[in-house]
């Protein structure tokens, strides 16, 4: 139990093997997504359920949306109205509220009567519903917004970081972001200022997220990072840039990709047509049309031969080789699957 599953497909159906390559739940799913915390959401007559590791379904309710398992517990919307499932796949927290999010820290911000609190894995109210709109607690702390301006409130539902930005999210360690005409900057704990509201807010990046303690920052359409301390340790000066792993990151000069470390420090010089972020020591890069991996000292491990290439995770990496057919290989480049 609880070994790593990783997703496959036969027939144009999807199931689970394991990093034998061993099948352990049958192909039989028009749609899965990847394992988390458990369980792997997966589409069964136009609806989705929650699988185990054994796959075993939680089909005691249908719902209308089915989220994911945080804290044992997982929200769920029937109709407009939402509640929570437990992973035997019962009604732990009954259908009732306007709105919920995901536990963190033993409570779940949830919206009744038009307003947002927060309550604990009981369903009991621990913070009364009077907020405009409340994020996910983290490090004590969680965002909500009051006549739309958001700050911060301690376990206790009191204002700690008074209401002042756009938008607020959950604190990563010591350092939040906070937004403002469309810029985002840091905070620390006591709310002050550690990074001025000055970085571009970039559709669909991770904009301040923290990745070995280093976030990607942007400004007039260029690249560098900052850390923790509020310091911008590499000033924006590339095209492009991808979070660090293995202690370097991804960035792009001239149209090449190559790779610097946390100095700023060219460590792989730009020469590939694409690359990826590394995972697991390895990072997927793209020549003459074809995908292959290189470790941290650049050498290419796993030649390029592959059409399509996702990262290294738990040991293997999804691949395409031949048109639109999925296989799996291990670190020294050995399939260890292949459709049929």
């Amino acid at each position: 139990m609880n070994q790593p599953l990783f997703k496959i497909r036969e027939e144009g159906k999807f199931g689970f093997m394991n990093a034998s390559g061993e099948v352990v739940i049958e192909p039989q799913f028009p749609a899965v997504e990847d394992f988390y915390n458990g369980f792997a959401r997966v589409q069964l007559f136009d609806h989705i359920y929650q699988l185990d590791f054994l796959g075993r379904l939680l089909l005691r309710h249908t719902f209308s949306y089915v989220g994911y398992f945080e804290e044992n517990l997982c929200r769920v919307r029937l109709v407009r109205r939402w509640g929570y499932m437990d992973t035997r796949g019962r009604l732990a927290i009954p259908i009732r509220f306007q709105d919920a999010g995901d536990f963190s820290e033993g409570v779940a911000p949830v919206k009744a009567l038009g307003f947002y609190g927060f309550i604990d894995q009981w369903g009991n109210e621990v913070i009364d519903c009077k907020f405009d709109w409340a994020g996910e607690f983290s490090e004590g702390l969680a965002p909500v917004k009051v006549r739309q301006q958001a700050g911060y409130i301690n376990r206790d539902g009191e204002l700690v970081i008074l209401p002042r930005y756009d938008d607020a999210q959950p604190f990563q360690g010591p350092v939040a972001v906070v937004i403002q005409d469309g810029k985002w900057g840091l905070i620390d704990k006591a709310g002050g200022e550690i990074a001025a509201l000055r970085f571009d807010l970039i559709e669909g990046y991770t904009n301040g997220e923290f990745f070995e303690g280093m976030a990607v920052v942007v400004e007039n359409g260029k690249y560098g990072f900052i850390d923790q301390e509020g310091n911008l340790v590499v000033p924006p000066q590339f095209d492009f840039a991808g979070d660090f792993g293995s202690g370097l990151a991804l960035v792009e000069q001239d149209g090449l990709f190559g790779y610097i470390d946390k100095t700023g420090a060219w460590r792989i010089p730009p020469r590939f047509e694409d690359a990826g972020v590394f995972s697991e020591g390895l990072a997927q890069v793209k020549k003459g049309g074809l995908w292959g991996f290189m470790d941290t000292e650049g050498r290419i491990v796993i030649a390029p031969r592959f059409q399509e290439v996702l990262p290294f995770k738990n040991g293997l990496a999804w691949c395409v080789e031949q048109p639109g057919k999925w296989q799996y290989i291990d670190e020294w480049g050995d399939v260890v699957w292949v459709e049929a």
